[in-house]
């Protein structure tokens, strides 16, 4: 299995389209004469996902960066904000053979630079002389970690109204990993998409090219998207709650919340809650999850299933007469949840069954939300991949606040006629959804 959760304690998908990118030397984006007129905040770009909670554990997205572009594929993780890949520097601890690695051609970002000391916020980043390399170590509560030296580089991107740009971003070239967990990661790195300045996002943000805004969808299914700007965020359905302002401020986190079973209150209150997609599964705080487990326990009384000890794919499991093929099969058997915000009126995150179990491969019902207490995250409460299932969520960092709603996962939100004439049709075409979703450009070509 994948790691199951990742939150840093310190510090595209190709679309198929043959066009020619335009690279520009300085950190500033140019335009070139065949895309249309980038303005200021005007476009989004959106990328599948690739992945599933269970039994790989995470979300990936493939990523080109350099000129040419070389494709990486990237955990995506709203928990950190450092984007890194496996660096040929050479390499310790990587996973991918050589020529399968990123190459730095003399482009290391310095100490001096801005965005040097944006990496290691809140703390300082000493410089011995201001033309010093910048030097970073990112650890993850899984206890996986990252060494190594910022670098800049060429993103190339297709944006939603057809721009093609390919503006120099800076990340991380990791030349010594450690990895957590029994299996080692197919992907070359993570995507960082936490708040921070030194983001992916936010970095795009500062260009002019999006607005500071992120969000995903993650199919049940597997698969998915992930989308920069705000293009892309539904106009209707979403219910928003604000970031929080605490302890856990460089998280996206949001709260306090309260525990709703089956419709009524579960007497556990105040939970903080943080939203990261670099988490396989849901975490509570130790009270939450016994108050949850005891109400579970007492409801599935007189039912067909029965603790399955022997099945260790997560600490809880239970089996029936015969193996299930799905958590349909087992639906019937378990009541939604649900966290109700207590400083939004009526904004609640809907919990079903299939938001919160997994069918393992012994065809045994597991518990998708664990004891974070017993893995490290104290009293952190952080909401993960299997919670988020079929859902939009946006992280808004202009406004500071989270949405979130129910989706179709398997294709792009807002795809209909409003939304085609904001679009490129050339973009739109790209994706496969032209006469499924634009109806308007369909008949255009009849």
């Amino acid at each position: 299995m994948g790691r199951q959760w990742r939150l840093t304690f310190t510090a595209f998908l190709v679309l198929g389209l043959s066009a020619t990118f335009c690279f520009s030397e300085t950190n500033q984006p140019q335009t070139n004469k065949k895309s249309t007129r980038l303005h200021s905040f005007g476009s989004s770009a959106v990328f599948p996902l690739q992945g599933n909670v269970y039994p790989l554990g995470y979300y990936s997205v493939s990523i080109s960066i350099g000129n040419p572009g070389k494709r990486f594929d990237l955990d995506i993780d709203t928990g950190s904000d450092l984007t890194w890949v496996q660096c040929d520097a050479p390499c310790t601890g990587c996973t991918k053979p050589r020529e399968h690695l990123y190459k730095p051609k003399n482009n290391l970002v310095q100490c001096e630079d801005p965005l040097c000391s944006a990496f290691h916020l809140p703390a300082s980043y000493p410089c011995n002389t201001p033309s010093d390399q910048c030097d970073y170590e990112v650890e993850y509560a899984d206890q996986g970690s990252s060494l190594g030296v910022l670098v800049r580089d060429y993103f190339p991107l297709k944006f939603t109204n057809g721009s093609q740009l390919g503006p120099r971003l800076a990340f991380g070239c990791g030349y010594d990993q450690k990895h957590s967990g029994l299996s080692t990661p197919s992907t070359t790195g993570v995507l960082g998409l936490g708040s921070g300045q030194a983001s992916i996002v936010s970095q795009l943000s500062r260009l002019g090219l999006t607005r500071n805004i992120v969000g995903h969808c993650l199919s049940g299914q597997g698969g998915g998207y992930l989308f920069f700007g705000n293009d892309l965020v539904p106009s209707s359905g979403v219910m928003w709650s604000p970031m929080s302002h605490n302890s856990l401020e460089n998280y996206y986190s949001s709260g306090p919340a309260e525990l709703v079973f089956n419709g009524k209150p579960a007497g556990v209150k105040s939970l903080n809650l943080v939203f990261d997609s670099g988490s396989s599964y849901t975490y509570f705080n130790s009270k939450a999850y016994e108050a949850l487990v005891k109400l579970l326990r007492n409801d599935l009384k007189g039912k067909p299933l029965k603790d399955a000890p022997e099945d260790k794919s997560l600490p809880i499991c239970w089996k029936g007469s015969k193996p299930f093929k799905s958590v349909r099969d087992v639906q019937n058997y378990f009541k939604p949840l649900a966290l109700s915000f207590t400083n939004a009126k009526n904004v609640q995150l809907q919990i079903s069954p299939e938001a919160y179990l997994i069918v393992s491969h012994h065809g045994n019902v597991c518990l998708g939300i664990l004891n974070g207490s017993e893995v490290g995250l104290g009293s952190m409460n952080v909401i993960g991949d299997i919670t988020l299932l079929d859902k939009v969520l946006i992280y808004d960092n202009e406004n500071q606040r989270i949405g979130w709603g129910p989706a179709n996962c398997n294709r792009l939100p807002n795809v209909d006629r409003e939304y085609c004439e904001g679009v490129s049709r050339h973009f739109v075409a790209s994706l496969g959804i032209l006469e499924e979703h634009c109806p308007a450009f369909a008949s255009d070509d009849q």
